[in-house]
């Protein structure tokens, strides 16, 4: 089964745009390898607003964010995780609004020796070259290239903590709308989805992407929590659209999420049958899986979803490393 990918956006950047009687979306001019065309804020309900996922700090954004508010109070701002792309904008919105702020909790500390065990330092084939990313860059808005978003991989927001935390299924709400917080971790181990009651709607942040699949690093990011996450949203009753913020809503759910969770398991045998040629090494095995129909500028974020779905192919005692530097590590059958 393959991904019917969602790629049909086209924002101008600030304007706002109504999606439905409920939401609005305003797309930040930050493009790039993980961002696709921006990050997608949403606006939601009429009157008193919820702002979800208000992006990076970024001085354009945010006014235009509050021009689309204008004459409306924003009583939440809603945070699906801790990514530099998604929360570091809710500090200069909320002194703009003095709205809290909601979401699953702090970004995740990890200690030093968990994470040296996934740093990489022999994968310098799968880095971009510095071709591949003056091109990324010439493609870009000159704003975006000026402030790195070309070159970063979805920078973590240590600073940011929610005012309010939200446990799986609590719910907030506003003059007309609510919304239900989905723990679904897995990308990170903060992440939340928000369910829109009123229009059987799930903003899914980046656990569920229409124009690629999710990047689960490991140590935080976790391939077994990912998938029993997807299944999780599988089984919800009623949504009828996915509002990623990244990229355009995704109409037909829940077979793509089936389509997702598809692909892992298909990776995963495409793993095993690759390591039954003999051992390998992470470069290795990105090298003989993603054919040229994946851009070698994508192949190091190839190479964490390996990484990940080797982890969890490690736990299931399926697959082998030769250390426990699980990044560097020969992995071979058992």
């Amino acid at each position: 089964m393959g991904i019917d990918y969602r790629t049909d956006i086209d924002p101008a950047y600030g304007d706002v745009v109504e999606l439905s009687p409920l939401i609005r979306r305003v797309v930040c001019k930050n493009p790039g390898r993980f961002t696709f065309k921006g990050t997608g804020t949403y606006i939601v309900g009429r009157g008193e607003v919820a702002v979800i996922d208000p992006g990076p700090k970024d001085e354009d954004h945010i006014a235009a964010l509050l021009a689309a508010v204008a004459g409306e109070e924003v009583t939440h701002i809603v945070i699906t995780h801790t990514h530099g792309d998604h929360s570091p904008g809710a500090g200069p919105l909320q002194t703009a609004t003095g709205a809290k702020t909601y979401g699953f909790g702090p970004h995740p500390v990890v200690p030093p020796e968990a994470a040296a065990a996934f740093t990489p330092t022999t994968w310098k084939t799968l880095e971009p070259t510095p071709e591949e990313l003056e091109e990324l860059k010439a493609s870009m808005p000159k704003k975006a290239t000026k402030e790195g978003h070309a070159e970063q991989e979805e920078p973590s927001d240590v600073n940011f903590a929610p005012d309010v935390e939200l446990a799986h299924g609590e719910t907030i709400e506003g003059g007309n709308w609510t919304l239900e917080g989905v723990y679904t971790p897995g990308h990170i181990s903060n992440h939340m989805c928000f369910g829109l009651r009123e229009e059987s709607a799930l903003f899914t942040g980046d656990h569920i992407m229409g124009w690629s699949t999710t990047v689960v690093p490991p140590p935080d990011g976790s391939m077994a929590d990912y998938m029993a996450s997807l299944e999780l949203v599988q089984k919800r009753e009623g949504d009828r659209v996915y509002y990623p913020t990244h990229g355009p809503p995704i109409d037909l759910p829940g077979e793509f999420v089936a389509s997702l969770i598809q692909h892992r398991l298909d990776r995963e045998q495409q793993i095993l049958t690759c390591l039954a040629s003999g051992p390998k090494t992470i470069p290795e095995m990105v090298t003989a899986m993603y054919t040229d129909t994946t851009p070698h500028i994508l192949h190091m974020a190839a190479g964490q979803s390996v990484l990940s779905q080797l982890v969890w192919l490690v736990e299931k005692q399926a697959v082998a490393a030769s250390s426990t530097a699980l990044a560097d590590a020969t992995y071979s059958l058992p």
